[in-house]
């Protein structure tokens, strides 16, 4: 059995206008920007969106896409603030559901079992509760009589995650030192579409890596898309790290609306291989001016 092999637009071409989305990955790491990236310039609104959010999610902001966010941070990690998360919240753009890390992970987990809630101790005596009063606490049934937080289940209609290796069955490898939580988000979900640096023979997944880094069976996804660099600017180790500096690039766009409209115009309007051929003349600028600073005698 083979699953769909499809591109980043048609991914984006699956989702619909209201829908729940989760999108793996962590901060600004291994984020599936290409299927990103798609919707961002889809006609697509008003979305839930569930992530340990990085640029997924402020850019899925900037371009008017979600109605809800539902988050234990947003960050770029090497730049604490997800610029435009921060712009939505300030200026009360999106509705916000925070929540503990753990929190997420445990409504992901209900969700992926078909449960309702999960009882866990992450939340109680804290201002999770006070903000979220939705959130309700049970009783522990036995001797103990303790009390939990009831963290409701997360469930998707859609998820979104980006994978080193993939083959043509759907089995999705990741090759760096952490999985996040992108199988929960595949099982969490109704439909998961998984992007991959490249798609190759079973085999080579089984020789690859450690078994434990199959992270993605085939049942968990629906289709499959080869996007090579896909995940950029964030990371994807080992095939590549946190592109810094298109991510200051990024960060500093979103200071003004002149400054992201010219970064939209330069990177964000026409489809992947257009981003990608734009990064690679960012890099290949960067690159003369580091020589010739060099040669001219200012830092190398």
């Amino acid at each position: 059995m083979t699953i769909a092999v499809m591109t980043a637009d048609q991914v984006a071409g699956e989702l619909r206008s209201g829908m729940t989305i989760g999108i793996g990955g962590w901060g600004s790491r291994r984020k599936p920007m290409a299927l990103v990236r798609a919707i961002a310039a889809s006609s697509i609104a008003d979305l839930t969106v569930v992530s340990y959010g990085g640029p997924d999610v402020g850019l899925l902001i900037a371009a008017g896409k979600v109605r809800r966010l539902v988050t234990g941070f947003v960050t770029l990690d090497s730049i604490p603030l997800e610029p435009h998360f921060r712009i939505a919240r300030q200026t009360g753009a999106i509705s916000l559901t925070e929540l503990d890390e753990g929190m997420l992970h445990w409504g992901l987990l209900a969700a992926a079992n078909r449960l309702p809630f999960l009882p866990m101790r992450a939340g109680l005596g804290s201002d999770v509760m006070r903000v979220n009063p939705q959130i309700r606490t049970i009783r522990s049934p036995y001797a103990d009589g303790e009390e939990f937080a009831a963290v409701p289940a997360l469930r998707l209609d859609v998820a979104l995650v980006h994978m080193n290796r993939a083959d043509h069955r759907g089995n999705g490898q990741y090759l760096g030192p952490d999985p996040y939580f992108d199988d929960l988000f595949c099982q969490a979900a109704d439909r998961a579409f998984m992007s991959c640096e490249r798609i190759v023979p079973t085999a080579e997944l089984l020789s690859g890596g450690p078994m434990q880094s199959l992270l993605i069976n085939r049942s968990m996804v629906h289709g499959i898309a080869e996007t090579p660099n896909g995940a950029h600017f964030t990371s994807c180790v080992p095939d590549y790290g946190r592109d810094e500096e298109f991510q200051a690039l990024y960060a500093g766009a979103a200071a003004s609306p002149e400054g992201w409209q010219d970064f939209r115009e330069t990177y964000l309007t026409g489809n992947e291989d257009r981003y990608q051929r734009a990064v690679s003349a960012f890099r290949e600028d960067k690159a003369e001016a580091a020589e010739a600073a060099g040669v001219t005698g200012g830092w190398a």
